[in-house]
């Protein structure tokens, strides 16, 4: 799913006269504030009227046209970077950081495309039937002060790498740092339609993500870091049914960081037997997880999910789903 179609507005909401369980509300490109190919609302949510449509954007003055780079509809706003005022956008081949206070400055680029080998091989195991033979840029993560993790599809074979973005935002460095290409497995996607979220915490990365070549085996991961590596039951649809990944959030509990609790915002087919619904989800685990002894070994045991609903309470009270959560 590309930004061209949809942007999304994550919000978790509790008010005192509509008991939410979670809710996450979701803004497609008719609404009101987006980044899509092509247009860029700015500044952000300042001049941003709720309810505005598509066309009405486009004729205000808060809307502009605005092109990065030829050749690609893929763009993911995958970082915003508010120490080093910066935000970093992935797409086909290309990693690109904009200047949060002066977006028509010119943008800093790094061109990572995958070998010719690579992409010959991707070709020849029957795919690149709409251009997937190429590295689409899906995670950006920051490692510390001045490099960030970074991971792409890679041609159907997920790499991952290190970018140095300098101590500061005026130092302007920005490039890959050589020889630190590694395995993006179980962290990024195979095919780039697949899309995968990711929060890295303490040098631990978790992702939820497809990791298999054919795009069946859906998991939520733990790699990196010094814990045990940790996944979802494989191939367990009570645990995960086809999802669609759209966000991760780290939710502290309480001031003991062990308590901390990483949630997942998903959809998924509905595990009834004959139904086709898609569902809205929320799974919740707990970073401090080193999963069972006997049974589940390497694996959640802390793992829960639940429907997203917002009720209204009362004897008359409804409910809404929330089950079109977009990224």
């Amino acid at each position: 799913m590309s930004l061209n179609e949809t942007w999304m507005t994550r919000t978790v909401k509790f008010e005192e006269n509509l008991k939410c369980r979670a809710s996450i509300a979701t803004e497609r490109s008719e609404g009101s504030c987006f980044f899509a190919i092509g247009w860029l609302q700015l500044p952000w949510t300042a001049f941003c009227p709720p309810g505005s449509s598509f066309k009405e954007l486009q004729h205000s003055n808060t809307a502009r046209h605005y092109t990065l780079l030829q050749n690609t509809t893929d763009y993911r706003i995958l970082l915003m970077d508010e120490d080093h005022d910066r935000m970093y956008v992935g797409t086909k081949d290309y990693i690109v950081s904009l200047d949060l206070h002066n977006i028509n400055r010119e943008p800093l680029l790094i061109h990572w495309s995958i070998s010719q080998q690579r992409r010959d091989e991707c070709v020849l195991s029957g795919k690149d039937q709409n251009g997937e033979c190429a590295n689409f840029i899906c995670l950006i993560e920051p490692w510390n002060r001045t490099h960030l993790y970074v991971c792409g599809s890679g041609a159907y074979h997920p790499v991952c790498t290190y970018v140095n973005r300098g101590r500061k935002a005026e130092d302007y460095i920005f490039h890959l740092e050589p020889g630190k290409v590694e395995s993006g497995k179980g962290k990024c996607s195979y095919d780039p339609k697949l899309d995968s979220v990711s929060s890295l915490i303490n040098g631990e990365l978790y992702a939820g993500v497809y990791i298999d070549f054919m795009g069946t085996d859906a998991a939520i991961f733990r790699t990196m870091g010094k814990q045990t590596a940790m996944r979802t039951d494989q191939y367990n649809s009570r645990w995960l049914n086809d999802p669609a990944f759209v966000h991760a959030q780290l939710i502290p509990d309480s001031g003991e960081r062990n308590d901390d609790k990483l949630y997942f915002f998903f959809r998924e087919k509905s595990s009834d037997s004959g139904s086709s619904a898609i569902h809205s989800r929320i799974g919740r685990i707990c970073l401090n997880d080193d999963g069972g002894h006997c049974c589940l070994v390497n694996k959640w045991s802390t793992f829960l999910k639940a429907r997203l609903i917002c009720s209204v309470p009362g004897p008359d009270g409804i409910e809404t789903h929330f089950d079109e959560l977009r990224k």
